[in-house]
């Protein structure tokens, strides 16, 4: 069974509710059941965790302070809504889990391993030492949160510009170190202006949502998709030649075509231009961008709805 652990504070006072079974314990109960050690070992426990703000560096430190009175084979912790798993240790048989929550928000669950049966005193000890990683643990679930959403685009939930010139100069260095493969598709959505002007900028944002789905469900797990500005997606594809490259961005064109998007009564049909190329070896970031930049403009230019490939 999974115990809940609320805590209900301020960040002056820390009263514990603990719920098992129904049954409500509050700090002083626990207190009056464990040896007056494991209060100052939450309290060293706190401190430790105070000096990083890396989710899996503050658990790995915390099952460290633990271990010498609580000893454990692995330590698991898991949290769903930032697709964050730690596993430290091995799994046995037997295992102690709760789930702990800050002011009713989720922090997520963790859980000792070991091949021997946890006691009720070994519970009460865990309980009061789950004290001390609450607050540095929901301080680098928050940091965690910033450094996704300074990445991500809000609207579609991809990376974003920022991301890809990161993401870029790294698979670049990459390529050209281990002379790897490594290509690149633009898309843009034709006519978008029209689709806002028409139908508002919330049916363009539905167009867009639905393009990013679209894309992704033609990708592979490995490719990179980022939303580069308004209308305009980019993708990176490693390991990929230029004819792979074409292959995709001929079946995510093809994905958009054949999908009518509903805006409302209306039923829209959309399509996209895309632009191909494969990096040359020695090329720079820019110069890379650039040439499928000009392939994409090239078919635009060209009548729009289909692929054009750069010059290798």
């Amino acid at each position: 069974m999974v115990t809940q652990l609320n805590i209900v504070s301020d960040e002056k006072a820390k009263p514990l509710i603990l719920s098992e079974d129904s049954e409500n314990f509050d700090q002083s109960s626990i207190r009056n059941n464990v040896e007056i050690n494991a209060e100052n070992m939450a309290t060293k426990v706190s401190s430790a965790l105070q000096t990083t703000l890396e989710i899996e560096a503050v658990l790995t430190l915390f099952s460290q302070q633990i271990k010498p009175a609580l000893p454990h084979d692995g330590f698991t912790y898991h949290n769903d809504p930032l697709d964050v798993s730690v596993e430290l240790g091995e799994k046995s048989k037997h295992l102690c889990q709760y789930r702990l929550l800050v002011n009713h928000e989720p922090l997520g669950e963790i859980n000792l391993h070991r091949s021997w049966e946890f006691s009720s005193k070994d519970r009460k000890i865990f309980e009061y030492t789950l004290c001390g990683v609450v607050y540095p643990l929901r301080n680098a679930i928050l940091y965690q949160q910033a450094l996704n959403a300074a990445h991500k685009d809000p609207l579609t939930g991809i990376n974003n510009r920022a991301t890809l010139e990161e993401n870029l100069n790294r698979e670049v260095k990459l390529a050209q170190r281990y002379e790897r493969k490594l290509s690149l598709i633009i898309l843009d959505i034709d006519n978008f202006k029209a689709i806002n002007d028409n139908y508002g900028h919330q049916a363009g944002d539905k167009v867009i949502k639905a393009t990013t789905d679209l894309m992704q469900t033609c990708v592979r797990g490995t490719d990179m998709v980022f939303r580069y500005g308004g209308e305009e997606f980019v993708i990176l594809l490693s390991n990929t030649d230029l004819a792979g490259a074409d292959l995709l961005a001929n079946r995510i064109r093809q994905s958009i075509a054949d999908t009518v998007i509903e805006i409302g009564s209306n039923q829209l049909n959309v399509s996209a231009s895309l632009g191909v190329a494969e990096l040359r070896s020695n090329e720079m970031n820019a110069t890379f961008f650039t040439r499928a930049d000009k392939a994409l403009y090239q078919a635009k230019n060209s009548g729009k709805n289909r692929v054009c490939k750069a010059k290798e």
